[in-house]
């Protein structure tokens, strides 16, 4: 790596963790703060910001490979969007921008660096399972960083809605426990800076898009934990959020343009109501206000409709892969966004990095709803592709949480889950799906079913065989619990251990019960089994009808096939084989993978009450 290079790097680096950049006297806000050469976006557009900036003109002093294409200036006094062409083959570079207005003159050096070698945007894909950690609750690496001056919220770890202190240190400090469980990629809650009066915890308003909020950590500790991560063999997953922002953002107090976000008269809600984007007799009102109403009263609705607005998001995104080397990205309240917009931002994206799966979040309660909104379904919406390959499955959640607690009826219980997989004809690939048992917004799976063993180790079972990705909560393995009323706080509690003088180490064996680690081995031996098995990653799908309960598949390939049998019942049964016939037709015994427990004979296999069997056969 040569000098100009290096210097190039700590350059960037330095913009990057405050793009508030200075030349001189002069403070000027520039974003991107830097670009890359070599990259198959060629157009960028830079965003300036500073007191009167509208006034200077603004020129590019000649350089190698990049033109000037266009410069405006926004509804505000204080804006100027700058666009730039790299064209192919542009060496590595620093840009001068000059400003000027009469004799004032000053001018911004802006980095172009060549890219990084490293792995980055790997895709997340069947052969992974996530872990998804709530980086303000799963442990606290550094306390010096718990109170940052001048931020409006420090430590309130009394509180269910404060910050605790939990940062990015806490996370890479715990990879090995991640990576021991049999997990292959970690998915953060937003860690973008929330400057936010209230809940600034949870991540989701975000207030400077390019900066990492610092009571977790620096953009260079990011940087670092997604490299520590990639030596580990874990992929990365960052949670964008397209649709809103926090009240707080310095947008808020400057508007570029009059349009930025979405103007109502009065405050006014989302109804939450994505059906109305694919009702044919929905009205125009419940359309409007399903995209353009605000999530909540301190989350602005971005309007994406505005082209800056719209490419400053696709640029956004670009520029954290580019620079953290992320592997793939996960997009908060998909649905709620302007899906013109949300097509072209995916597109855009996988353009960049082929690899890429995106996974949007669609909580809706029926598959073609859901379904809606994937890339390439076979259900087509006229002249329209969404571009999105990944839904995060939402009805297969809650089919399984069902079986969980309901009796079998015709298409309830067991049925649910069966007649919910019946719909994957509605995906292009419903292995792209991402499948879970609970969330960062969800009752606790294991408080859900009542905190029962037998029934935890079924929605696993389930979990970690059925077609699909699959992610797991943090601190779900070691059984944690909580309610989602009358707190979010309450699903989203400190991972016993992770903090100083915690009364217990639930990393750790010896911190955890007897039935913790009943529960923990359960995971970790079948997340195992998962990634050495291409079977139950994307081999074939059969399942068979429900009956009193008890629920049938099989996972194969040509190599294995895998039978999975879940008794959601109270009552033991015993499975007559013949029924299942055409799958183990020329296998003479099976290995239960968790137990290791071997039956001789394929004939009948009893299964008790509330029971999962894996069963490799053979």
């Amino acid at each position: 790596m040569n000098r100009i290079y290096i210097l190039l790097i700590s350059a960037c680096v330095l913009i990057g963790q405050n793009v508030l950049a200075q030349t001189g006297a002069t403070d000027i806000r520039v974003e991107p703060a830097n670009w890359w050469v070599g990259m198959r976006t060629k157009e960028v557009e830079i965003l300036f910001r500073k007191e009167a900036l509208g006034d200077f003109t603004l020129k590019l002093a000649p350089s190698k490979g990049v033109s000037l294409v266009k410069v405006e200036k926004g509804d505000s006094p204080n804006y100027l969007f700058a666009t730039i062409r790299i064209s192919p083959g542009t060496p590595a570079q620093t840009l001068r921008f000059v400003f000027e207005k009469g004799s004032a003159r000053f001018e911004h050096a802006y980095p172009l660096l060549a890219r990084d070698q490293n792995a980055r945007a790997q895709g997340v894909n069947y052969k992974d399972i996530l872990y998804l950690i709530f980086p303000d609750r799963f442990a606290n690496g550094n306390p010096a960083n718990d109170n940052v001056a001048g931020m409006l919220e420090g430590l309130q770890r009394d509180s269910l809605t404060g910050r605790h202190g939990g940062d990015l240190k806490g996370i890479r400090d715990h990879l090995d426990y991640v990576k021991d469980l049999g997990m292959t990629a970690i998915w953060l809650n937003p860690e973008l800076e929330n400057d936010q009066r209230q809940a600034s915890y949870h991540g989701y308003a975000v207030t400077d898009h390019y900066r990492i909020d610092r009571r977790f950590g620096t953009n260079e500790e990011y940087r670092e934990l997604v490299q520590q991560c990639h030596k580990m063999g874990l992929k990365v997953v960052r949670d964008v959020v397209l649709n809103h922002i926090g009240d707080q953002h310095y947008w808020m107090k400057d508007l570029p343009f009059k349009d930025w976000v979405n103007v109502w008269p009065a405050f006014q809600r989302t109804n939450y109501r994505a059906a109305a984007l694919m009702d044919p007799y929905a009205s125009d009102f419940d359309k409007k206000l399903f995209n353009n109403g605000w999530f909540d009263l301190a989350m602005p609705d971005l309007n994406q409709r505005n082209p800056h607005v719209a490419r400053y998001l696709i640029q956004q995104a670009i520029w954290w892969v580019e620079y953290a080397g992320i592997d793939d990205l996960r997009i908060d309240t998909y649905t709620y966004s302007d899906q013109t917009f949300c097509s072209a931002w995916s597109k855009a994206l996988r353009e960049e990095y082929p690899n890429m799966v995106l996974y949007g979040e669609i909580w809706e309660y029926a598959v073609p709803l859901q379904g809606f909104f994937a890339a390439n379904q076979p259900m087509k919406r006229a002249n329209f592709n969404s571009n999105l390959p990944g839904v995060i499955d939402f009805n297969v959640c809650f089919a399984i949480r069902e079986m969980l607690t309901q009796e079998q009826k015709w298409n309830e219980g067991a049925g649910k889950v069966y007649y919910t997989l019946a719909q994957d004809y509605f995906y292009e690939d419903p292995l792209r799906n991402m499948i879970m048992l609970d969330n960062h917004d969800m009752t606790r799976i294991y408080s859900h079913i009542g905190e029962d063993l037998g029934k935890f180790k079924c929605g696993m079972a389930l979990l970690l065989t059925l077609r699909g990705v699959p992610q797991i909560y943090y601190a779900t393995e070691i059984l944690d619990t909580g309610f989602e009323a009358p707190s979010h706080g309450n699903i989203r509690k400190d991972f016993p251990g992770g903090w100083p003088g915690d009364k217990a180490d639930k990393f750790k064996a010896t911190g955890r019960t007897t039935t913790e680690n009943e529960a923990f081995n359960y995971v970790r031996t079948l997340s195992r089994y998962r990634n050495q098995t291409p079977a139950l990653q994307n081999g074939k799908l059969m399942q068979f009808v429900p009956e009193n309960g008890v629920y049938v598949y099989f996972r194969y390939d040509a190599g294995k096939t895998v039978m999975v049998a879940v008794n959601s019942s109270a009552k033991a049964t015993q499975l007559d084989m013949k029924r299942f016939a055409e799958r183990t037709k020329g296998y003479r015994k099976a290995r239960e993978v968790v137990s290791g427990m071997v039956w001789e004979s394929l004939d009948k296999i009893d299964l008790p009450a509330h029971t999962p069997l894996v069963l490799e056969l053979q």
